[in-house]
C-alpha cells in the first residue's frame, strides 16, 4: 500500500543512532524513518490498550503523537497499564504520558488533551492526524471517534479486549488504489455494540493488552510507511487460550453506505 506520509529530508544526527531508529526499524528503511518523523498520530486512551500502542509508537520516532484521555492513573490499574507507573498515580494520564515520552524520546512532540472525546469535539481533536489508533474505553466514544475518522477519510487503527481475547483492525471510509471503504459499522451495525472495547475484565492477562496495543501501533507504522500489509477488510482475532492470532475477512455491509 502506498505510504501515507511524505518523509522529512534527513533525521537529526542524535536520531540516527538511537536504538530503535538504528536497529528496531531498520526493516522499513532510512526513508520508512524518516516518513515516521513526519506523521501525526493520533491516540484515543492512554489505558491499557493505548499506553502500549503509545511506548511503540514513541519508540519507533512517530513525529508528533496526539493523545486524548479524560482519566487518572489509578493502582488497580497498572498492572495492565505498562506506560505509567507508582509515581503517576493520581496524576492525569496524559501528564503520565508526557513524562514517558520525554524519557524515551525527546525529539517526539506529544500534544495531550485531558478531556472524553465527544461528537462535538472529535474532529477538532483529529485535525490534521494521518492515523488514529483508538484504544478507548466505551462504545460511544468508538462511534464518535469512527464518525470523524470516516469524515475526514482517515484510517482508523481499532483494538478491543475481553477476557482472553482480542481483536485488531482497521477501518477506512476513503482508502487508496480503489480498495473498499470499511467502516466501523461493517463490524458492528448500529444499535449494536459488540465486544467492550476494553481491558477492564482481563485481570492479571496484563500482557494481552499489551500485545494488542502493540499490534495496533504495527498497523500505524505499515500505513505511515507503506510497509507490509494493514488490515483493512481483515480482522486479526487473538486468542490468548490458545496462543493464536486468526486473520477473519471484513466484507461491507450490502448497501449501508449507498
Amino acid at each position: 500500500m502506498k505510504p501515507l506520509v511524505d518523509p522529512i529530508d534527513a533525521l537529526a544526527p542524535e536520531e540516527l543512532v538511537r536504538t530503535a531508529r538504528s536497529a528496531v526499524l531498520a526493516g522499513i528503511g532510512e526513508e520508512g524513518q524518516r516518513r515516521l518523523a513526519a506523521a501525526r498520530v493520533a491516540v484515543i486512551g492512554a489505558g491499557g490498550l493505548g499506553s502500549p500502542a503509545i511506548l511503540a509508537l514513541t519508540a519507533a520516532g512517530v513525529g508528533e503523537i496526539v493523545v486524548v484521555d479524560d482519566d487518572v492513573v489509578e493502582l488497580t490499574n497498572l498492572q495492565r497499564q505498562i506506560l505509567h507507573r507508582v509515581a503517576d498515580i493520581g496524576a492525569p494520564k496524559t501528564a503520565s504520558v508526557v513524562r514517558a515520552a520525554a524519557d524515551l524520546a525527546p525529539a517526539v512532540r506529544i500534544l495531550a488533551h485531558s478531556v472524553r472525546l465527544t461528537a462535538a469535539n472529535a474532529s477538532e481533536l483529529l485535525a490534521g492526524v494521518h492515523v488514529v489508533v483508538d484504544g478507548s474505553d466505551t462504545f460511544q466514544t468508538r462511534r464518535h471517534v469512527a464518525a470523524a475518522a470516516e469524515a475526514a477519510g482517515i484510517p482508523l487503527v481499532w483494538g478491543a479486549v475481553q477476557e482472553w481475547h482480542g481483536q485488531v483492525t482497521v477501518f477506512w471510509s476513503d482508502p487508496p488504489g480503489g480498495a473498499p471503504a470499511i467502516r466501523l459499522g461493517d463490524l458492528f451495525p448500529e444499535g449494536t455494540e459488540g465486544d467492550p472495547p476494553t481491558c477492564e475484565q482481563v485481570g492479571v492477562l496484563g500482557a494481552l493488552c499489551v500485545q494488542v496495543g502493540g499490534m495496533m501501533a504495527t498497523e500505524a507504522v505499515k500505513l505511515v510507511t507503506g510497509a507490509g500489509d494493514p488490515l483493512l477488510g481483515r480482522l486479526a482475532a487473538v486468542d490468548a487460550l490458545r496462543a493464536r492470532v486468526t486473520e477473519i475477512p471484513i466484507r461491507p455491509a450490502i448497501g449501508a453506505h449507498a
